[in-house]
Parts: structure tokens; sequence; C-alpha cells
């Protein structure tokens, strides 16, 4: 089974379905398909694909980043560049939002 694995200072907002989303530059992920949820080692669920989204790194609104857990885009752009190097982020790479549901 495939896993979406998280950081640990993401636990709390997932277990409470605060973040519904996770961004990331790849996916293989399908809609439907249902996931292993990990935070860091530990396996906390499983959750189901609802949807998945492609957007560019200058397209993300505030409501993608309310979605992710983050209070506006701004603090989701921090976040990004912080896991992915502003080399990366500079050229407005194509993202993936997607979207799960905790079972």
């Amino acid at each position: 089974m495939k896993r979406l694995v998280f950081r640990l200072s993401y636990a709390e907002n997932i277990l409470k379905g605060e973040k519904r989303s996770t961004i990331r530059l790849r996916s293989s992920y399908k809609v439907g398909e249902v996931v292993d949820v990990y935070v860091g080692t530990a396996r906390v669920g499983r959750a189901v694909i609802r949807h998945i989204e492609r957007k560019r790194l200058s397209e993300l609104s505030d409501e993608d980043a309310r979605i992710d857990g983050f209070r506006d885009r701004a603090e989701l752009l921090r976040e990004l560049m912080r896991i992915y190097g502003k080399r990366v982020l500079s050229k407005n790479p194509e993202l993936y939002i997607i979207h799960f549901q905790l079972l």
C-alpha cells in the first residue's frame, strides 16, 4: 500500500482534520486510492485520495493554504520554501495538490 508521509509538526492538524491536503512536486497517487498515513515513522491511519489538482506555484491561493493547514498563502509559501528550497521554487514549478480524507 502506498504511503502519505508527513513531518511530525503536522500530526495534530492531520488528526484534527484541519490539514486535508498536501502539496508535492510529484505524485503517483490516484483518486479513490486508499493510502497509509504516516507522521514521521508512526502510522496514524489510512486516508482516501479525494481529488488531485495541478497548479503552478504562482497560482496557489489563500484557500489552498487553509485546506493544507496554513493561515494564508504567505505562510504556505514560506513552508514550501523551507522544504523544497529557493532554487526549485524560483522556476514556478507545477505542483500537485493532493486532497485526502482520513478514514
